[in-house]
């Protein structure tokens, strides 16, 4: 156990080497390093497999009783943050690329590993993962809507939802069905109980895996095409800066609690980057390769500001007495 807490108290560390190295091999070895690209949603898999054992299921039910919150998360996600991505992106040159890149990832709420930066971030990962059934549909539903407000008819009918419900079924279902299976033979067996146990050992070692191979496949793209998605860099910072301050500001309206108020800001700032990149290399030439670099910026951008997050919220932006 001991150890194990080791590892968690360092993991920001962790994470930070991993993108380093990450970076240094892409770069060195790019032909080499993209085929990585193949292995993001597996290890994405395994790892939201390692944080959906860890939450007591049994007590989720408190979690869905809590109004304010949903509320709140549908308000933050689906007027303000259209209206703050509007208003980033009068700064952008109209390149339907670029444009739509910064619209599919921003526009659209993370539903995976959300939850293990919310858990690291002491912030209520239950609140979070009962909501995303709940932010997967109405984002599929909002999306196309928001693409045909701010890009006109023809960019909403891209849209296709198959790559969505691929990534849904790979990356929250199969995990949680596996989740719930591995918790249900622990209450039965001793050798499941020992199974549970060591599922804790996942997230932080798989966290910093997901942050290599993604880093290490996509890195060379972005060196590449600097020029091009330099223009998108200063939109997300922008928006890793203003979000988490507007939700603190309605979980204040709310009056939500220390661990809703933390879960609404990372739920919030983290996009659906990983899930949408299966929909942006589905696109026809040249536009997937281009979207896929815009949305790949943001990933690890995000990822950045994630391991800023993690100590920021709790010990500053969301300050509580109740942290575990």
């Amino acid at each position: 156990m001991g150890s194990r807490e080791q590892l968690e108290k360092n993991q920001i560390w962790i994470y930070a080497l991993a993108l380093i190295i990450a970076a240094v091999i892409g770069l060195i070895w790019p032909k080499s390093s993209e085929n990585l690209d193949y292995t993001i949603s597996f290890v994405l898999a395994i790892l939201m497999y390692g944080m959906f054992a860890q939450i007591p299921f049994l007590r989720l039910k408190e979690s869905l009783t809590n109004r304010k919150y949903i509320y709140a998360l549908l308000i933050v996600n689906y007027t303000l943050v259209p209206i703050i991505v509007w208003g980033l992106t009068r700064f952008l040159p109209t390149d339907p690329a670029l444009l739509l890149g910064v619209f599919l990832v921003l526009l659209t709420p993370c539903i995976d590993y959300v939850i293990v930066f919310t858990h690291l971030g002491r912030g209520n990962e239950k609140l979070v993962l009962v909501s995303t059934p709940l932010l997967f549909v109405s984002q599929m539903l909002l999306l196309p809507i928001y693409l045909w407000l701010f890009m006109g008819k023809q960019s909403a009918e891209i849209v296709n939802v198959k790559p969505f419900l691929e990534s849904f079924l790979l990356l929250i279902i199969i995990p949680l069905v596996l989740a719930l299976l591995t918790q249900w033979w622990a209450n039965r067996q001793p050798r499941g109980a020992r199974m549970l146990d060591a599922t804790a050992w996942l997230p932080v070692p798989f966290m910093a895996l997901t942050l290599f191979v993604v880093v290490t496949s996509q890195i060379n793209k972005l060196y590449t095409s600097f020029d091009f998605i330099s223009q998108v860099i200063p939109i997300y910072i922008a928006y890793l800066i203003i979000v988490p301050i507007i939700a603190r500001i309605v979980s204040r309206i709310f009056r939500l609690d220390t661990g809703a108020g933390r879960a609404l800001i990372f739920s919030t700032a983290t996009r659906n980057s990983l899930v949408v990149l299966p929909f942006a290399l589905a696109l026809p030439e040249p536009l997937d390769g281009l979207v896929s670099t815009v949305i790949v910026t943001q990933t690890i951008i995000e990822l950045i500001g994630e391991l800023i997050y993690i100590p920021l919220v709790p010990k500053v932006l969301m300050r509580g007495t109740d942290e575990r």
